[in-house]
């Protein structure tokens, strides 16, 4: 075990920020209830490691949620943030980073033939749905059961009983009326989205989907059923929307759309595209994005929509990774797989990854629905966790969310990380020290 230092600061930072933020936090999963202790405040980061204010060092699997592909304070991501800081942070005008950004995500992915800059995936959801609404003039969403898009309250819902229920809200604050425009669905399961779409087709906007559900585990669909979506979508004539927030530009140029060789109406974007800093897009067909203002009647705005230094840090990140990036990511993904699975195999849980993407389900086979996940597994992870903490090993705090392999991290990394699995599943399955 690494010689760790105690977590006083962050103790002490923990219980002042209790007095300040609900919960001492800025996003809830940063708590660490669903793993234990305290969280961890972080004071720097640099390529695979992060620093605490503690002085404790750890290789990160986090990446802030995934937008770090390059790893912590890339140097051309730094430089271009600074260059473009220099000259003016704001200016709530059109500027040329945000033209070159543009035409950088459609050159890695062409489905994308109008794009509209945001400041968060939630938002850019959100504008997705609205247009989907505007421009099919129908009201119903159809959603499925464990996908996150972001807290916009139409979205916040969860499945009832029977085929399909209109959604009940999944969060306090959202009125009943808001939540029953969005009607659940379960993943996996092509004769429910068929037999849905047989009874009310006519009503739905839009399908809305993230074509690599990566929010409650990593829940890897078939092929067939986002076939089945766009093929049911295209009859009825609503709208596909496939939300890459976490997989765009992290599974390859095209994102998972060109991984599953799937044709959406509508793509939602964030995390990468902003080489760290906050950012969203929307983007798809040309008529279908047309129909928003100053062009069309679904109206949509934001001050700091198409941010210069969100602009730059975008172009700096998305040209590295188009420039061997991409492929990097996929190696490095690869490597961790081969150099952790013979220390997984000795216990009930496997790996399960797609690029740089991963996370460890404690049943196989890995579940494809919220709903085949086994509740058990969580408690086991946060034993787990705990002790990859203090092995230096920085794992997202919930069972359920997803790892992340940058482009920075290191075979010495893996190795690293390896022992320490192997030192805290032997803890998680029989109470080792």
């Amino acid at each position: 075990m690494l010689s760790m230092n105690e977590r006083a600061r962050s103790q002490s930072l923990f219980r002042e920020a209790l007095d300040l933020l609900p919960g001492g936090v800025s996003s809830p999963v940063r708590a660490f209830h669903s793993v234990g202790g305290t969280p961890i405040f972080m004071a720097r980061g640099s390529g695979s490691r992060v620093w605490d204010v503690d002085g404790n060092e750890y290789v990160d699997y986090c990446c802030s949620w995934g937008p770090l592909a390059l790893g912590h304070a890339p140097p051309p991501v730094v430089e271009a943030i600074q260059r473009t800081a220099a000259l003016g942070t704001s200016f709530g005008t059109p500027h040329a980073d945000e033209v070159g950004l543009a035409r950088l995500v459609r050159e890695l992915q062409p489905l994308a033939e109008r794009i509209r800059f945001v400041s968060s995936g939630t938002e850019a959801v959100m504008s997705a749905v609205r247009v989907a609404r505007g421009f099919t003039k129908r009201d119903l969403i159809v959603k499925f059961d464990g996908c996150y898009h972001g807290h916009a309250d139409y979205l916040l819902v969860k499945a009832g009983s029977g085929l399909a229920t209109s959604g009940q809200a999944d969060s306090a604050g959202v009125p009943e009326g808001i939540a029953a425009t969005t009607v659940v669905l379960p993943l996996d399961d092509e004769a429910a989205v068929r037999e849905f779409f047989a009874q009310r087709g006519s009503e739905v906007a839009a399908v809305i989907a993230e074509p690599v559900p990566a929010n409650c585990g990593l829940l890897l669909q078939r092929p067939e059923w986002l076939a089945c979506l766009r093929e049911e979508t295209e009859k009825a004539g609503s709208l596909l929307i496939l939300d890459e927030v976490i997989s765009g530009f992290r599974l390859g140029p095209g994102g998972a759309a060109a991984l599953y060789g799937i044709k959406p109406d509508l793509l939602t974007f964030g995390k990468v595209i902003g080489g760290g800093l906050p950012v969203g897009a929307y983007a798809g067909r040309r008529e279908v994005m047309e129909v928003i203002a100053p062009l069309g009647p679904v109206y949509q705005a934001g001050t700091l929509s198409g941010n210069p230094l969100a602009m730059a840090a975008g172009r700096a990140a998305l040209g590295a990774l188009r420039d061997g990036g991409f492929e990097r990511l996929n190696e490095l993904g690869a490597e961790a797989e081969a150099i952790w699975t013979p220390v997984l195999d000795k216990h009930p849980v496997r790996l399960v990854r797609t690029g740089s993407i991963f996370w460890l389900s404690f049943q196989d086979p890995a579940p494809r629905s919220y709903g085949a996940i086994e509740r058990a597994g969580a408690e086991r992870y946060a034993a787990l966790h705990g002790a990859l903490l203090e092995r230096g090993v920085y794992w997202a705090p919930s069972a359920f969310e997803v790892g992340f392999v940058s482009t920075a991290h290191t075979t010495a990394d893996f190795e690293k990380t390896a022992q320490a699995l192997a030192e805290g599943l032997a803890i998680a399955f029989g109470g080792a020290k």
